[in-house]
């Protein structure tokens, strides 16, 4: 990806973070790098193009978690943690960006749907792989991994909104709740 385009990328993530993707306009992103709308036109006929690449980028970001959550030596509450703090650094003060996606999904146009759809399916599937190993040593456990995802998810996209709003920290509260929860379950599995 050459550099401008990039950096179009970059901000149009930063800007979906803050306020969405609805919200945002070329004319938002050609103010911020000092450059005219048709440059931004030039690299993203259209805004559907810009999210497309965007949610191209969102997934090179979770797919970087994978390797953290696939390697065996990490427990599942450092893993659990590690995503969160993950994504908690890379959008700072601003809305998880598959969240802000999310959120907007009935305004986006289909192709940009169909991103966002698949990047919610490998969001819950990153979460399975963190918890499913709390259940795999057991054959008749009573632990659903993609309900246990999603309430993880949940969580943790939850205390980052809240957070967001209220100005303080509480996501090592939820974490630690999310931990105590866990080890609850898995010695009832085990």
């Amino acid at each position: 990806m050459n550099n401008r385009k990039k950096q179009i990328t970059d901000l149009a993530l930063k800007l979906i973070e803050e306020k969405g993707y609805v919200a945002i306009s070329y004319d938002d992103l050609a103010k911020q790098l000092g450059v005219t709308k048709a440059s931004i036109h030039y690299h993203f006929e259209k805004k559907e193009d810009l999210g497309v690449a965007v949610a191209d980028r969102i997934k090179q970001r979770l797919e970087s978690i994978l390797l953290t959550v696939n390697d065996p030596s990490v427990t599942v509450e450092e893993k659990i943690s590690f995503f969160a703090n993950r994504q908690i650094k890379q959008f700072a003060d601003g809305i998880c960006p598959v969240s802000s996606l999310q959120t907007d999904f009935e305004s986006l146009p289909e192709s940009l749907q169909k991103r966002v759809q698949d990047l919610s399916r490998f969001e819950i599937s990153i979460m399975k792989q963190i918890v499913s190993n709390i259940v795999e040593h057991e054959e008749e456990s009573n632990v659903d991994e993609e309900s246990l995802a999603l309430m993880i998810l949940s969580s943790i996209k939850g205390a980052i909104q809240y957070q967001r709003v209220m100005g303080i920290d509480l996501l090592p509260k939820v974490l630690e709740q999310i931990n105590r929860t866990l080890k609850n379950n898995e010695q009832r599995v085990l």
